[in-house]
């Protein structure tokens, strides 16, 4: 049995090494994208634009008929006639990097024993060769948070761009917030599609309160001078402090009012990941400024009474409602469909440069850096990518360059090699 363990690590390993790209060297000559029809990443859009960046720094965003850079600079130009300019999408609440194959334990570096692990950072875990990574940044998903999983305190997300040596040049924002995983209301048990299974959480009430006990502890620990240091309390400390984002997993309406009660109490701001039934109660969130990185669109509604395409309509509702939220698709591999998922939003009433702005500047406004990124204006990083067609469609998605921080990135990966590898062969009529 160990030999059969150690030889699985060693596959592992061996295919993470060859499936290493080199990452893209710094950008060396002004680059210049004219034609394309420009999303800003901010609700708005440029027909016709012209986007100059230099030093990884985006210098002109505007209409090209009338809006031409200081003449005598040495441009590379780039026409995207016709083509769909973005900035780079950001992922949320991933495990990308730090899970490799879902099925195999040796590759999953997301999750630590107990309940209680503030203190665990999941940026000194983060894998920058893995052989997923590729696939899905050549949908034009650049940055992600990466973000540890289990337990109530998960540790410590962070966000990364996916073109770099190790975790410390990938970084972006380091330990951007603690996940709270908030324990749910109701539970189902056996068959899930037997109705009679959904019953209320017995132990609800025990651990809401454990996790109440826990922050209301750290909170009086950093208030005091402690002899000796408590790494889960100084954990908190950022959060508490108002320097870092609280992110609570939590999609029912009971436990997102449960979740506003304690976090009046604490005076702190939180973020809602999940928020199955926010729409419920936009106008609170809306009132109180909380934000919400939404579970996947193509989910089932969490209610009997609701409509079966609930999920499909709450994007627009919490749009309307003036809500702060973005999109988010939950695991690893499955990033590559996070812009699709908001194309179905936009089947369902939301509009669609909003749809782009909660897969590009909202989510970067909700992690605190989208002073640096998130959208195409002047004085942030040229990080963004050209599309032949529409990215929030699968039918016509094809990503043809990209950019991060200035640096042109390689969209090759492994799934592109097997295509063509098949494809060969079997236009070949001898083999």
């Amino acid at each position: 049995m160990i030999r059969y363990t150690l030889l699985s690590l060693l596959l592992v390993m061996t295919s993470a090494l060859l499936a290493q790209q080199t990452p893209a060297p710094p950008q060396k000559q002004a680059i210049m994208i004219t034609g394309a029809t420009a999303h800003l990443g901010n609700g708005q859009r440029s027909e016709n634009s012209i986007i100059t960046f230099e030093n990884g720094k985006i210098t002109t965003v505007g209409d090209s008929r009338s809006n031409q850079p200081a003449p005598g600079k040495n441009f590379r130009i780039i026409d995207a006639t016709g083509k769909h300019l973005y900035p780079g999408f950001i992922a949320p609440s991933t495990n990308l990097g730090i899970t490799e194959i879902d099925a195999v334990r040796a590759t999953r570096d997301f999750r630590e024993v107990g309940n209680i692990n503030p203190n665990v950072r999941a940026l000194v875990a983060y894998n920058t060769d893995s052989r997923v990574s590729p696939t899905v940044r050549s949908n034009g998903i650049l940055l992600i948070q990466v973000t540890p999983q289990g337990g109530w305190f998960s540790g410590q997300s962070s966000v990364v761009q996916l073109d770099a040596w190790n975790w410390e040049d990938a970084v972006v924002k380091a330990d951007d917030g603690v996940h709270l995983n908030w324990p749910r209301y109701f539970g189902r048990s056996g068959w899930w599609a037997n109705p009679g299974t959904i019953s209320k959480n017995k132990d609800y009430d025990q651990h809401r309160r454990e996790i109440e006990s826990f922050l209301l502890e750290a909170q009086a620990y950093l208030r005091s001078e402690p002899s000796m240091p408590n790494l889960k309390f100084e954990a908190m400390r950022g959060v508490l402090e108002g320097d870092r984002k609280l992110y609570v997993h939590a999609d029912g309406l009971k436990e997102m009012t449960n979740v506003i009660d304690l976090c009046d109490r604490l005076e702190i701001t939180p973020v809602i990941v999940g928020g199955r039934d926010a729409w419920r109660m936009a106008d609170v969130l809306k009132e109180k400024s909380i934000p919400v990185i939404l579970r996947k669109v193509q989910s089932l509604p969490g209610r009997e009474d609701n409509d079966i395409d609930q999920p499909f309509k709450t994007a627009r509702l919490l749009h309307e409602a003036g809500v702060d939220f973005c999109f988010s698709m939950g695991g690893a591999w499955e990033q590559r469909n996070l812009s699709f998922q908001a194309g179905q939003a936009v089947a369902y009433g939301l509009d669609k440069e909003a749809a782009i702005a909660a897969l590009s500047g909202n989510t970067a406004r909700i992690m605190g850096i989208d002073d640096r990124t998130g959208s195409l204006e002047v004085g942030k990083a040229a990080t963004l990518f050209i599309s032949a067609g529409d990215a929030l469609d699968m039918r016509t998605c094809k990503v043809e360059q990209a950019f991060i921080d200035g640096r042109e990135i390689d969209l090759d990966n492994k799934q592109k090699a097997l295509s063509r590898k098949f494809r060969k062969k079997y236009a070949d009529p001898e083999r």
